[in-house]
């Protein structure tokens, strides 16, 4: 109880999972070069929730990537460290590997990569979620944590899991965060904005 209360989502085992509040929502038309959010991340939640549905992108072996900005999206590129893993099996039953991946940031500004390996396949795309806490805090950095699943382009198919976590290092409230490929377009998919009380 006490560590799902110190988390804002006042679990119990009747069922209450918490409020959540669907602020905004990013719907692909199929020619999106990024999924932007500039508007309703502020002091109103000490949590922000990203629901991420069935993203695709234009070509082969792709990255989702994502970074956050203190001007309202005028600009992207907060320093951030960070860590990240994935897990991996193959359709065929072959070969399945858990490792640490090389995507990880130390101290950049860059789009930091939360999903390795998206292909262009109808049946390709990949689905999870990335938890923004506190952002509007003028006294410590920003942390958030990711996890995507996604079917990987490689033949064969397989499933990956993965696992991203880290800071921004910044005492300036985030007010914007933006989503977008390593390269492309975001051909598919839905992306949700949730506040959690």
């Amino acid at each position: 109880m006490a560590v799902y209360n110190a988390i804002k989502y006042n679990h119990d085992f009747s069922g209450n999972a918490g409020n959540l509040t669907l602020l905004s929502t990013f719907t692909s038309d199929g020619s999106d070069a990024t999924a932007s959010f500039t508007s309703l991340i502020d002091s109103t939640y000490e949590e922000y929730l990203f629901v991420l549905n069935s993203i695709h992108a234009e070509t082969d072996d792709k990255h989702l990537t994502f970074q956050t900005s203190t001007n309202g999206g005028s600009s992207y590129g907060v320093t951030l460290t960070n860590t990240n893993f994935s897990s991996r099996h193959q359709e065929n039953g072959g070969t399945g590997s858990i490792a640490y991946t090389d995507n990880d940031v130390v101290q950049g500004t860059g789009f930091a990569v939360i999903g390795e390996g998206f292909g262009n396949a109808a049946e390709e795309s990949g689905s999870g979620i990335l938890r923004l806490y506190n952002p509007s805090n003028t006294t410590f950095v920003k942390h958030y944590v990711s996890q995507i699943s996604l079917m990987n382009f490689s033949s064969p198919p397989q499933a990956v899991n993965y696992y991203t976590a880290g800071y921004f290092n910044t005492t300036t409230a985030i007010n914007a965060i933006q989503f977008k490929m390593n390269s492309g377009e975001i051909q598919g998919g839905t992306i949700q904005m949730f506040g959690v009380l």
